[in-house]
Formats: C-alpha cells, sequence, structure tokens
C-alpha cells in the first residue's frame, strides 16, 4: 500500500461496525477492526441461547472469517482503552497505539443498574454470549436443585425466575422460560412439577413494551398470563441478592434474577473526552461525527443521535443504517463530493415474540399479533443473520424445537464441582 492510503479505524464488530466495514470496499482505504472478542454476535437472539433454544455456534461468528477475503481488513483482538485525538491514535490495553485518519466508534452498550452495580452478581443481564451461558446455567441449575431439595422454601425459591424489566428482552425471557418449565420439562424430572414453576415480570412503568402502541402491549400482557407468567407492572425492584429480589418492600425468595431494565453505553464519551447523556451515549451531530472533531464518528448504541427531537433507537436496523450512513460519508470525502444529506433513520417496525406461535409486530398503523406475527418475526431474524448455514441451523433448531417440544441445548458447561454447583445462600440479605 501506499503513503496515500486513508487509515480507517473501527472499534467494535456490532450491526453497526460491521455495515460500515462492508460498505467501505473502495482499495485506496486500509481498515483495521479492533474488538476484544473475535466473534460477532446477534444480540436479538442471544435470550433463545440463554433459555436453551439455539447454541452459542447459531448466533455468533469469528470476525476474521468474515473479512477473509478483504485484503485491506486486519483485525485485532485487543480493548480499548483511550483515544488520543490530537496524535490520532487509539490506545489499547497493552500498549499498542492504532494511528487512524479516521476513526468509527461503534462500541455498543452493556447493561446498567442504575448505581447499584453490586446487583449484578445475582442478576446478570443479558448482552454477550458469556452472559447468555450464565443465565441457561442458572436456569437449568435451578431446576436441579429443586429436583433434591429436601426444604419445600428452597425448592419453591429455586423454582422462582424473576425478570427484571419488560422491554422486548425481559418479555422474551420471561414467555421461553415459562414455555421451558410448564412445556418441555415436565415429562423430564420426577421429585417436582417443573409447571408449578413461578415465572414474575417485574417492570416500574404502567405497562409491558412501553416502546409499542397500548393494543400491543396489552396483548402481550394477556399472552404472558397465558403462559402462567406474572406480569407485575408499577413495581420497583429496591433490591437483589442471592437470595431473592424485593419489590417496593416485598421480599420474593428466588434464586435465579434476569436483569433486562436498562442499558449504558461504553466509555467511548470519557476516551474521546465528548459530551454524554445520563447512560453514557456521546452527542453526535447530524452526520454523526463528534463536534468539533469530523475525524471521528460515533454511531450504534454508543451515540446519542437526534431525529425529529428524539433519540434514534438503539435498535440493530437503526445501528446498522448509521453504518452504511458512515461508509456513504467517508466515500463521498476521500472522492472529494459532497456529503449526503444528514442522517435520517428510517424505522422498520417494532418486533417481539412472546413464545410458540405468539408475536407482536408494529409497521406503522399495522399491527399484527399472534401466529402470523410469529412467523414474519423468524422469517425477519433469519433473513438477518449471518451466512447460509446460520440460517439453516437456526430455521432447522426452530423447526425441530417447534413440532418436538424438545430443546437440544440443554447443557451446563461451566466446570466446577458439583458440590459447589449446589451450593446456594440461603438466608434473607440484611
Amino acid at each position: 500500500m501506499t503513503d496515500t492510503v486513508h487509515r480507517i479505524v473501527v472499534v467494535g464488530a456490532g450491526f453497526a461496525g460491521l455495515q460500515a466495514i462492508r460498505d467501505l470496499r473502495a482499495r485506496d482505504v486500509a481498515i483495521t477492526l479492533i474488538d476484544r472478542r473475535n466473534h460477532h454476535l446477534f444480540q436479538p437472539l442471544l435470550y433463545q441461547v440463554a433459555t436453551t433454544v439455539l447454541a452459542t455456534s447459531e448466533i455468533a461468528w469469528p470476525v476474521r472469517h468474515l473479512f477473509r477475503d478483504r485484503r485491506n481488513v486486519r483485525t485485532l483482538l485487543g480493548e480499548v482503552v483511550g483515544v488520543d485525538r490530537a496524535a490520532r491514535e487509539v490506545r489499547l490495553h497493552d500498549g499498542t497505539a492504532i494511528p487512524y485518519d479516521t476513526l468509527i466508534l461503534a462500541t455498543g452498550a452493556r447493561h446498567a443498574y442504575f448505581g447499584k452495580d453490586h446487583w449484578e452478581g445475582s442478576a446478570p443481564g443479558l448482552k454477550a454470549l458469556e452472559d447468555a451461558t450464565t443465565l441457561r446455567r442458572r436456569i437449568l441449575l435451578a431446576f436441579e436443585r429443586a429436583e433434591t431439595a429436601t426444604d419445600d422454601a428452597e425448592r419453591d425459591a429455586q423454582m422462582t425466575f424473576a425478570i427484571i424489566g419488560a422491554g422486548p428482552t425481559g418479555v422474551e425471557m420471561a414467555g421461553m422460560i415459562a414455555e421451558l418449565a410448564h412445556r418441555v420439562l415436565p415429562p423430564e424430572f420426577r421429585a417436582i412439577a417443573t409447571d408449578k414453576s413461578r415465572i414474575l415480570l417485574i417492570e416500574g412503568g404502567a405497562r409491558v413494551l412501553p416502546a409499542f402502541g397500548e393494543a400491543s402491549s396489552a396483548y402481550v400482557a394477556g399472552a404472558l398470563a397465558t403462559l402462567g407468567v406474572e406480569v407485575m407492572t408499577g413495581h420497583q425492584v429496591t433490591d437483589c441478592g442471592p437470595a431473592g429480589v424485593t419489590v417496593g418492600d416485598r421480599f420474593i425468595a428466588c434464586r435465579t434474577i434476569v436483569w433486562a431494565a436498562g442499558v449504558q453505553a461504553s466509555p467511548a464519551g470519557a476516551w474521546l473526552g465528548a459530551e454524554t447523556d445520563r447512560a453514557g451515549r456521546v452527542t453526535v451531530r447530524p452526520d454523526l461525527t463528534l463536534p468539533g472533531d469530523e475525524s471521528v464518528f460515533v454511531i450504534g448504541d454508543t451515540a446519542l443521535a437526534m431525529q425529529d427531537g428524539r433519540p434514534v433507537p438503539g435498535l440493530a436496523p437503526a445501528a446498522k443504517q448509521q453504518g452504511g450512513y458512515v461508509a456513504r460519508v467517508i466515500r463521498a470525502r476521500l472522492r472529494g463530493r459532497a456529503a449526503p444529506p444528514p442522517f435520517r433513520y428510517s424505522h422498520q417496525g417494532n418486533l417481539a415474540t412472546i413464545g410458540r406461535n405468539a408475536a407482536v409486530i408494529e409497521f406503522g398503523s399495522l399491527r399484527l399479533t399472534g401466529m402470523v406475527a410469529w412467523w414474519i418475526w423468524g422469517i425477519v431474524h433469519i433473513y438477518f443473520l449471518i451466512g447460509t448455514r446460520s440460517r439453516f441451523a437456526v430455521a432447522w433448531s426452530w423447526f425441530w424445537a417447534h413440532v418436538s417440544g424438545v430443546r437440544s441445548a440443554r447443557l451446563i458447561t461451566q466446570r466446577e464441582t458439583i458440590r459447589d454447583a449446589f451450593a446456594v445462600e440461603t438466608t434473607r440479605p440484611d
């Protein structure tokens, strides 16, 4: 390569970062992709790994493999700890400095505990493969522990599952745990009736799926109730611990808690010394650049991009659109052409599934529910998967689970002794 090659550094191998790289195919650019994990993750289906429907390999792909034919794309496994904007360098944890002419930060977000970070150990969220396998392990171990419990109170606590937050992730988790407990597992246990499990969906707001219309929220609440989920709206969680969850001043003994109540952006704002909102999202200009520095783009969940007075939602379609837009801006710059108009997010609808044959979809004024919505939801998600093999594998897993009721990914995989696995704190925290 010559000295005229434009150096682009992309931090983050999520939807936004990958879309930007895919659309930047010019030969006069050298792209360096940095991520602290070696895979791209299809987060919308992460909950299905946690609830034993899909295997990890069906929703994650090695990043190096994705760009094996792009000789101008270099992939680095590393953790970014800072950005030197004056020197135009990205700093890694090992002291390495990666120079750039254009920087694209697409570093995503993690779950937020609203100042109660010590809750994370008892109430893990769902943003990474490790989160999904941790939750899968806890869910399956809860039933195993209940099977051998000799104390009725402990058995009930093991068979109580609390999901905090009734957005799409919380709704989908609650529905899938209910299906696992009520439809899949009953024939497999002898000492317990898994269909007597208690699944709680706790939401501080007035209704589930607050981003959806009221009619859709009402349908979802009814569908969850049919599955046996207790929907608790208008209730605030005041404490979480290994023994259970406190809702208001009421303690509920449960051993498995899932956090789906909020997100916090990556520390990209601190790296840049930029203005952020309360969730850590970086304020960007209409062209998704950092105010005062056109060499830096911030996109995806990391960015606070405003449109019609409201933030662009942190959804996969929005992230992909932002990645494609940034690629167009960079191409225009490199060709000396006029910049494209400011970024506009084209909303493609709201989708959420509750369980087998139950989903809700909103496309503008069109609302679909039930089996038709469930099939459309599945087709849309399969379409967005990467590669024919992944689409076939996920479609087959769904088909088999649907017709047989069997979930093949029910594996407890982390190494530890049986004694450690069954050790559990049963006392209520002070």
